[in-house]
């Protein structure tokens, strides 16, 4: 891994993903973007020229000061830190950013759920779990990203998800302990022991060109796939969830909606998504 990018609200939220970010950065020796995005607004943006590129400048200048004065965190110490703002004045533009800089990781904090309340849903955070390309880790909590031992990865093992699970094991560091997680849920997708079985035994095949991690596979049966995935971590005092999704967008995802959005959105554990 050679570039995390961090975006940066100055919130507690987002400290909890920069120190997350400088954990990762090293043990893995990667640069740290500190993104922030200055969302102008819309009387600065529809101003004249001259008078829109003063203002734009004494904004900057602001957020510059106030950023640098955020980055003076005792735990960057040592770690190659480029502050970056950008007055984007939507936050989807993350994902831009990143791959504009090859970045390989983009770390998030977010509020979450809890109850009936979605705050999560419709968020900046939700929007670039959605859209990005790069793989994204959401945390809700002070987490010492070092202590990410054993980590839950969980998949359909569809040949269409390979790709994402190679993303994962590319990313994430050497000497976890990776739990492969099936949930077989009541329905349509219902599948047999035997379905399955031969199912992720075709899958790593395929990914690994062998079936070495066949032990590590753990089957569970819930009423969704979300519930299963949770309630697998919480018995199994996992550090971190990870799981692909499908960016779905539009129409198809409000009536479909996405299973990664619903974990990072309810897990009080780390959750790291894989765009398939």
């Amino acid at each position: 891994m050679r570039k995390i990018i961090v975006p940066i609200d100055f919130s507690e939220h987002s400290e909890y993903a920069l120190r997350a970010a400088a954990t990762i950065a090293k043990k893995e020796n990667a640069e740290v973007i500190a993104l922030h995005m200055l969302e102008l607004s819309d009387t600065v943006l529809t101003k004249a020229d001259s008078e829109k590129d003063m203002e734009t400048v004494f904004y900057l200048k602001l957020a510059e000061k106030k950023f640098n004065e955020f980055l003076e965190k005792p735990y960057l110490e040592g770690v190659n830190v480029t502050p970056l703002v950008k007055h984007f004045k939507v936050f989807s533009e993350i994902s831009a950013v990143a791959d504009e800089h090859n970045v390989d990781l983009i770390i998030m904090g977010s509020h979450g759920t809890s109850g009936l309340s979605e705050l999560f849903v419709g968020s900046n955070t939700e929007k670039v779990v959605r859209y990005s390309n790069v793989p994204v880790l959401v945390v809700k909590n002070d987490v010492e990203a070092s202590t990410f031992d054993n980590v839950v990865y969980a998949t359909d093992f569809s040949e269409a998800s390979i790709p994402a699970f190679k993303k994962a094991i590319s990313i994430l560091s050497a000497g976890v302990v990776l739990h492969l997680l099936h949930v077989n849920v009541p329905g349509d997708s219902f599948k047999s022991s035997d379905e399955i079985e031969a199912k992720v035994a075709s899958f790593l095949e395929k990914a690994d060109g062998n079936l070495d991690r066949l032990p590590s596979v753990h089957y569970v049966s819930d009423y969704t796939v979300e519930r299963g995935i949770l309630n697998h971590a919480a018995k199994h005092n996992l550090d971190l969830i990870a799981v692909s999704t499908h960016g779905r967008t539009g129409i198809s995802h409000f009536f479909e909606g996405s299973i990664s959005e619903d974990v990072a959105n309810h897990s009080s554990l780390p959750v790291m998504t894989f765009k398939l």
